[in-house]
Protein backbone atom coordinates (compact mmCIF):
# COMPACT_ATOMS: atom_id res chain seq x y z
CA UNK A 1 0.00 0.00 0.00
CA UNK A 2 1.14 3.53 -0.73
CA UNK A 3 2.17 5.71 2.21
CA UNK A 4 -0.27 8.38 1.00
CA UNK A 5 -2.14 7.89 4.30
CA UNK A 6 0.30 10.26 5.96
CA UNK A 7 -1.22 13.05 3.84
CA UNK A 8 -4.78 12.25 4.96
CA UNK A 9 -6.59 13.87 7.87
CA UNK A 10 -10.24 13.27 8.85
CA UNK A 11 -12.45 16.34 8.91
CA UNK A 12 -13.14 15.96 12.64
CA UNK A 13 -9.47 16.06 13.66
CA UNK A 14 -8.28 19.06 15.66
CA UNK A 15 -6.21 21.97 14.44
CA UNK A 16 -3.47 20.85 16.83
CA UNK A 17 -3.46 17.38 15.24
CA UNK A 18 -3.18 18.98 11.81
CA UNK A 19 -0.20 21.09 12.89
CA UNK A 20 1.54 17.98 14.21
CA UNK A 21 1.00 16.08 10.96
CA UNK A 22 2.16 18.99 8.82
CA UNK A 23 5.28 19.33 10.94
CA UNK A 24 6.05 15.62 10.50
CA UNK A 25 5.67 15.91 6.71
CA UNK A 26 8.41 18.57 6.57
CA UNK A 27 9.02 19.59 2.93
CA UNK A 28 5.96 17.57 1.84
CA UNK A 29 3.66 19.49 4.18
CA UNK A 30 0.17 19.28 2.74
CA UNK A 31 -2.85 17.42 4.08
CA UNK A 32 -6.01 16.32 2.31
CA UNK A 33 -9.15 16.49 4.43
CA UNK A 34 -11.59 13.61 4.01
CA UNK A 35 -14.89 12.42 5.39
CA UNK A 36 -15.41 9.01 6.99
CA UNK A 37 -15.45 7.31 3.57
CA UNK A 38 -12.27 9.04 2.32
CA UNK A 39 -14.06 11.43 -0.03
CA UNK A 40 -11.85 14.44 -0.74
CA UNK A 41 -13.23 17.56 0.97
CA UNK A 42 -10.33 19.98 0.77
CA UNK A 43 -6.61 20.58 1.27
CA UNK A 44 -4.70 22.12 4.14
CA UNK A 45 -1.24 23.64 4.42
CA UNK A 46 0.69 25.65 6.99
CA UNK A 47 -0.29 28.74 5.04
CA UNK A 48 -4.00 27.91 5.29
CA UNK A 49 -3.71 27.58 9.07
CA UNK A 50 -1.75 30.81 9.33
CA UNK A 51 -4.32 32.72 7.28
CA UNK A 52 -7.07 31.28 9.45
CA UNK A 53 -5.36 32.44 12.64
CA UNK A 54 -4.95 35.91 11.16
CA UNK A 55 -8.72 35.97 10.51
CA UNK A 56 -9.37 35.18 14.15
CA UNK A 57 -9.86 31.43 14.03
CA UNK A 58 -8.39 29.37 16.87
CA UNK A 59 -7.35 25.89 17.94
CA UNK A 60 -10.90 24.99 18.92
CA UNK A 61 -12.40 25.82 15.54
CA UNK A 62 -13.23 23.17 12.94
CA UNK A 63 -10.61 22.27 10.34
CA UNK A 64 -13.27 22.88 7.70
CA UNK A 65 -12.98 26.62 8.40
CA UNK A 66 -9.30 26.59 7.42
CA UNK A 67 -9.24 24.38 4.32
CA UNK A 68 -9.04 25.09 0.61
CA UNK A 69 -12.36 23.66 -0.58
CA UNK A 70 -11.50 23.25 -4.27
CA UNK A 71 -8.06 21.63 -4.40
CA UNK A 72 -6.43 20.35 -7.55
CA UNK A 73 -6.83 16.59 -7.93
CA UNK A 74 -6.39 13.84 -10.52
CA UNK A 75 -9.10 11.37 -11.44
CA UNK A 76 -7.43 8.04 -12.10
CA UNK A 77 -9.35 7.35 -15.31
CA UNK A 78 -9.39 10.84 -16.76
CA UNK A 79 -6.05 12.61 -17.18
CA UNK A 80 -3.18 13.00 -19.61
CA UNK A 81 0.57 13.26 -19.15
CA UNK A 82 0.34 16.77 -20.57
CA UNK A 83 -2.03 17.81 -17.79
CA UNK A 84 0.36 16.40 -15.19
CA UNK A 85 3.25 18.30 -16.76
CA UNK A 86 1.22 21.50 -16.60
CA UNK A 87 0.70 20.96 -12.86
CA UNK A 88 4.41 20.39 -12.45
CA UNK A 89 5.16 23.59 -14.38
CA UNK A 90 2.81 25.47 -12.04
CA UNK A 91 4.81 24.11 -9.08
CA UNK A 92 2.14 21.82 -7.69
CA UNK A 93 4.24 19.30 -5.78
CA UNK A 94 1.75 16.88 -4.25
CA UNK A 95 -1.64 16.08 -5.80
CA UNK A 96 -4.30 13.63 -4.59
CA UNK A 97 -5.52 10.91 -6.93
CA UNK A 98 -9.20 10.05 -6.63
CA UNK A 99 -11.55 7.48 -8.10
CA UNK A 100 -14.78 8.25 -9.92
CA UNK A 101 -16.52 8.88 -6.58
CA UNK A 102 -13.83 11.33 -5.49
CA UNK A 103 -12.41 8.89 -2.94
CA UNK A 104 -8.67 9.38 -2.45
CA UNK A 105 -6.79 6.27 -3.57
CA UNK A 106 -3.23 7.61 -3.81
CA UNK A 107 -1.10 10.75 -3.90
CA UNK A 108 1.27 11.93 -6.63
CA UNK A 109 4.44 13.44 -5.18
CA UNK A 110 6.56 14.99 -7.92
CA UNK A 111 9.56 15.00 -5.61
CA UNK A 112 9.76 11.20 -5.68
CA UNK A 113 7.67 10.28 -8.72
CA UNK A 114 8.05 11.56 -12.27
CA UNK A 115 4.48 11.16 -13.49
CA UNK A 116 1.59 8.68 -13.71
CA UNK A 117 1.43 6.68 -16.93
CA UNK A 118 -2.11 5.27 -17.35
CA UNK A 119 -0.99 1.75 -18.19
CA UNK A 120 -0.61 -1.66 -16.56
CA UNK A 121 2.74 -3.42 -16.41
CA UNK A 122 3.57 -7.01 -17.34
CA UNK A 123 7.09 -8.28 -16.71
CA UNK A 124 8.14 -11.58 -18.25
CA UNK A 125 10.15 -13.40 -15.58
CA UNK A 126 9.74 -17.10 -16.35
CA UNK A 127 12.91 -17.94 -18.26
CA UNK A 128 15.50 -20.44 -17.05
CA UNK A 129 18.56 -18.28 -17.77
CA UNK A 130 20.52 -21.28 -19.07
CA UNK A 131 23.36 -19.16 -20.47
CA UNK A 132 24.06 -17.81 -16.99
CA UNK A 133 24.47 -21.17 -15.31
CA UNK A 134 25.71 -22.08 -12.73
CA UNK A 135 24.43 -18.74 -11.33
CA UNK A 136 20.86 -19.67 -12.21
CA UNK A 137 20.87 -23.27 -11.01
CA UNK A 138 19.28 -22.29 -7.71
CA UNK A 139 18.27 -18.68 -8.35
CA UNK A 140 15.95 -17.38 -11.10
CA UNK A 141 17.77 -14.96 -13.38
CA UNK A 142 15.54 -11.97 -12.49
CA UNK A 143 16.67 -12.30 -8.86
CA UNK A 144 20.39 -12.26 -9.62
CA UNK A 145 21.79 -9.17 -7.95
CA UNK A 146 23.33 -6.30 -9.88
CA UNK A 147 24.93 -4.05 -7.32
CA UNK A 148 22.78 -4.18 -4.23
CA UNK A 149 19.46 -5.48 -5.60
CA UNK A 150 18.00 -7.96 -8.11
CA UNK A 151 17.85 -7.15 -11.81
CA UNK A 152 14.05 -7.21 -11.89
CA UNK A 153 13.76 -4.85 -8.92
CA UNK A 154 15.38 -2.04 -10.89
CA UNK A 155 12.61 -2.42 -13.47
CA UNK A 156 9.81 -2.59 -10.92
CA UNK A 157 11.11 0.47 -9.08
CA UNK A 158 11.42 2.39 -12.35
CA UNK A 159 7.86 1.51 -13.38
CA UNK A 160 6.62 2.75 -10.01
CA UNK A 161 8.63 5.94 -10.46
CA UNK A 162 6.56 6.57 -13.60
CA UNK A 163 3.29 5.73 -11.89
CA UNK A 164 2.82 2.21 -13.26
CA UNK A 165 1.92 0.45 -10.03
CA UNK A 166 -0.41 -2.32 -11.17
CA UNK A 167 2.28 -4.84 -12.14
CA UNK A 168 1.92 -8.48 -13.13
CA UNK A 169 4.89 -10.85 -13.10
CA UNK A 170 4.77 -13.85 -15.41
CA UNK A 171 6.79 -16.52 -13.61
CA UNK A 172 7.74 -20.16 -14.09
CA UNK A 173 11.28 -21.42 -13.37
CA UNK A 174 11.91 -21.04 -9.60
CA UNK A 175 9.06 -18.54 -9.65
CA UNK A 176 8.19 -19.16 -6.01
CA UNK A 177 11.41 -17.36 -5.08
CA UNK A 178 10.31 -14.25 -7.00
CA UNK A 179 6.88 -14.34 -5.37
CA UNK A 180 8.44 -14.76 -1.93
CA UNK A 181 10.82 -11.83 -2.52
CA UNK A 182 8.25 -9.27 -3.67
CA UNK A 183 5.05 -10.52 -2.05
CA UNK A 184 2.16 -8.21 -2.89
CA UNK A 185 4.52 -5.39 -3.84
CA UNK A 186 3.84 -3.21 -0.79
CA UNK A 187 7.54 -2.84 0.01
CA UNK A 188 8.10 -1.41 -3.50
CA UNK A 189 4.98 0.80 -3.34
CA UNK A 190 3.37 -1.35 -6.03
CA UNK A 191 0.51 -3.81 -6.42
CA UNK A 192 2.17 -6.97 -7.68
CA UNK A 193 0.26 -10.01 -8.93
CA UNK A 194 1.62 -13.24 -10.39
CA UNK A 195 0.68 -15.55 -13.23
CA UNK A 196 2.42 -18.88 -13.69
CA UNK A 197 2.70 -20.80 -16.94
CA UNK A 198 1.88 -24.49 -16.62
CA UNK A 199 3.68 -24.90 -19.95
CA UNK A 200 5.92 -22.57 -22.00
CA UNK A 201 3.77 -19.93 -23.71
CA UNK A 202 6.41 -17.84 -25.46
CA UNK A 203 7.33 -14.22 -24.84
CA UNK A 204 3.74 -12.93 -24.60
CA UNK A 205 1.39 -15.94 -24.60
CA UNK A 206 1.07 -15.86 -20.81
CA UNK A 207 -0.51 -12.39 -20.91
CA UNK A 208 -3.93 -14.05 -21.21
CA UNK A 209 -3.46 -15.37 -17.67
CA UNK A 210 -3.63 -11.79 -16.35
CA UNK A 211 -7.13 -10.83 -15.25
CA UNK A 212 -6.63 -7.51 -13.44
CA UNK A 213 -5.89 -4.96 -16.15
CA UNK A 214 -7.11 -1.51 -15.16
CA UNK A 215 -6.15 0.50 -18.25
CA UNK A 216 -6.49 0.40 -22.03
CA UNK A 217 -2.72 0.30 -22.55
CA UNK A 218 -0.17 -2.25 -21.34
CA UNK A 219 3.57 -2.02 -20.95
CA UNK A 220 5.20 -5.39 -21.54
CA UNK A 221 8.90 -5.90 -20.90
CA UNK A 222 11.50 -8.54 -20.23
CA UNK A 223 12.52 -8.62 -16.59
CA UNK A 224 16.22 -9.24 -17.19
CA UNK A 225 16.96 -5.83 -18.72
CA UNK A 226 18.94 -3.05 -17.11
CA UNK A 227 17.79 0.29 -18.50
CA UNK A 228 17.00 3.89 -17.64
CA UNK A 229 14.60 4.35 -20.55
CA UNK A 230 12.32 7.38 -20.24
CA UNK A 231 8.98 5.59 -19.97
CA UNK A 232 7.02 8.86 -20.07
CA UNK A 233 8.53 9.92 -23.39
CA UNK A 234 8.11 6.39 -24.72
CA UNK A 235 4.42 6.40 -23.76
CA UNK A 236 3.81 9.91 -25.12
CA UNK A 237 5.40 8.89 -28.43
CA UNK A 238 3.18 5.81 -28.54
CA UNK A 239 -0.03 7.75 -27.83
CA UNK A 240 0.72 10.78 -29.98
CA UNK A 241 1.52 8.54 -32.97
CA UNK A 242 -1.83 6.78 -32.79
CA UNK A 243 0.02 3.47 -32.99
CA UNK A 244 -1.38 0.11 -32.00
CA UNK A 245 2.00 -0.98 -30.66
CA UNK A 246 5.33 0.65 -29.93
CA UNK A 247 8.61 -1.26 -29.72
CA UNK A 248 11.58 0.19 -27.89
CA UNK A 249 14.69 -0.25 -29.99
CA UNK A 250 18.39 -0.13 -29.33
CA UNK A 251 20.88 0.86 -32.01
CA UNK A 252 23.72 -1.25 -33.35
CA UNK A 253 26.46 0.20 -35.49
CA UNK A 254 28.40 -1.73 -38.10
CA UNK A 255 31.59 -0.09 -39.30
CA UNK A 256 32.90 -1.32 -42.63
CA UNK A 257 36.69 -0.91 -42.77
CA UNK A 258 36.73 -0.58 -46.60
CA UNK A 259 35.28 1.68 -49.23
CA UNK A 260 31.87 0.37 -50.28
CA UNK A 261 30.53 0.50 -53.81
CA UNK A 262 26.77 0.69 -54.10
CA UNK A 263 25.42 -0.78 -57.34
CA UNK A 264 22.07 -1.09 -59.06
CA UNK A 265 20.47 -4.27 -60.38
CA UNK A 266 22.72 -4.25 -63.45
CA UNK A 267 25.94 -4.01 -61.41
CA UNK A 268 26.32 -0.39 -62.40
CA UNK A 269 28.05 1.58 -59.62
CA UNK A 270 25.85 4.36 -58.24
CA UNK A 271 27.98 5.65 -55.36
CA UNK A 272 31.16 5.12 -53.39
CA UNK A 273 31.25 5.41 -49.60
CA UNK A 274 34.54 5.45 -47.76
CA UNK A 275 34.47 3.21 -44.66
CA UNK A 276 30.76 3.75 -44.00
CA UNK A 277 28.90 3.14 -40.74
CA UNK A 278 25.52 1.43 -40.92
CA UNK A 279 23.05 1.75 -38.07
CA UNK A 280 20.41 -0.86 -37.34
CA UNK A 281 17.68 -0.83 -34.72
CA UNK A 282 16.99 -4.01 -32.76
CA UNK A 283 14.12 -5.07 -30.54
CA UNK A 284 14.96 -4.02 -26.95
CA UNK A 285 12.31 -6.15 -25.24
CA UNK A 286 10.08 -3.27 -24.06
CA UNK A 287 6.67 -2.61 -25.61
CA UNK A 288 3.53 -0.54 -25.26
CA UNK A 289 0.45 -2.22 -26.69
CA UNK A 290 -3.24 -1.47 -26.79
CA UNK A 291 -5.18 -3.91 -24.62
CA UNK A 292 -7.44 -4.58 -27.61
CA UNK A 293 -4.53 -6.40 -29.28
CA UNK A 294 -4.91 -9.26 -26.81
CA UNK A 295 -7.65 -10.59 -29.09
CA UNK A 296 -4.92 -11.40 -31.63
CA UNK A 297 -2.99 -13.58 -29.19
CA UNK A 298 -4.20 -17.21 -29.06
CA UNK A 299 -5.11 -18.47 -25.60
CA UNK A 300 -3.18 -21.36 -24.12
CA UNK A 301 -0.75 -21.55 -27.03
CA UNK A 302 2.92 -20.74 -27.45
CA UNK A 303 3.11 -17.24 -28.93
CA UNK A 304 6.05 -14.87 -29.21
CA UNK A 305 5.68 -11.12 -29.27
CA UNK A 306 7.44 -11.05 -32.65
CA UNK A 307 4.47 -13.02 -33.99
CA UNK A 308 2.20 -10.26 -32.74
CA UNK A 309 4.31 -7.70 -34.61
CA UNK A 310 4.10 -9.78 -37.79
CA UNK A 311 0.32 -10.00 -37.39
CA UNK A 312 0.05 -6.22 -37.06
CA UNK A 313 2.17 -5.67 -40.15
CA UNK A 314 0.13 -8.19 -42.14
CA UNK A 315 -3.05 -6.34 -41.17
CA UNK A 316 -1.54 -2.93 -42.01
CA UNK A 317 -1.95 -1.81 -38.42
CA UNK A 318 0.38 0.80 -36.97
CA UNK A 319 3.60 -0.45 -35.39
CA UNK A 320 6.26 2.10 -34.45
CA UNK A 321 9.75 1.97 -32.97
CA UNK A 322 11.09 4.12 -30.17
CA UNK A 323 14.90 4.52 -30.13
CA UNK A 324 16.34 4.27 -26.60
CA UNK A 325 18.72 7.17 -26.09
CA UNK A 326 19.74 6.21 -22.56
CA UNK A 327 21.28 3.08 -21.09
CA UNK A 328 20.15 -0.43 -22.03
CA UNK A 329 21.67 -3.84 -21.43
CA UNK A 330 20.19 -7.29 -21.96
CA UNK A 331 21.74 -9.49 -19.28
CA UNK A 332 21.82 -12.79 -21.11
CA UNK A 333 25.40 -13.99 -20.80
CA UNK A 334 28.15 -14.00 -18.18
CA UNK A 335 29.97 -11.13 -19.89
CA UNK A 336 26.74 -9.07 -19.80
CA UNK A 337 26.31 -9.81 -16.10
CA UNK A 338 29.90 -8.76 -15.43
CA UNK A 339 29.43 -5.56 -17.44
CA UNK A 340 26.23 -4.77 -15.51
CA UNK A 341 28.14 -4.94 -12.21
CA UNK A 342 30.45 -2.19 -13.41
CA UNK A 343 27.86 -0.11 -15.25
CA UNK A 344 25.48 0.05 -12.27
CA UNK A 345 28.01 2.21 -10.44
CA UNK A 346 27.49 4.96 -13.02
CA UNK A 347 23.93 4.64 -14.37
CA UNK A 348 21.61 7.51 -13.47
CA UNK A 349 18.13 6.10 -12.80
Amino acid sequence: MSDFIKHIIPQNESVRDALGKLDALASDAILFVVDSEFHLIGSLTDGDLRRGFIKGLGFDDSLLQFIQKNPIYITRTNYTLEVLESYKDKHFKIIPIVDEDKVIIDVLNFRIQKTIIPADGVLMAGGQGKRLRPLTENTPKPLLKVGDKPIIEYNIDRLVQYGIKNINLSINYLGEQIESYFGNGERNNARISYVCESKPLGTIGSIHLVDNFEHDDILVMNSDLLTNIDFADFYSTFKNSGADMAVAATSYHVDVPYAVLEVDGKNLATSLKEKPRYTYYSNAGIYFIKKSLLEMIPKGEFFDITELMETLLAKDMKLITYPITGYWLDIGKHEDFKKAQEDIKHIKF
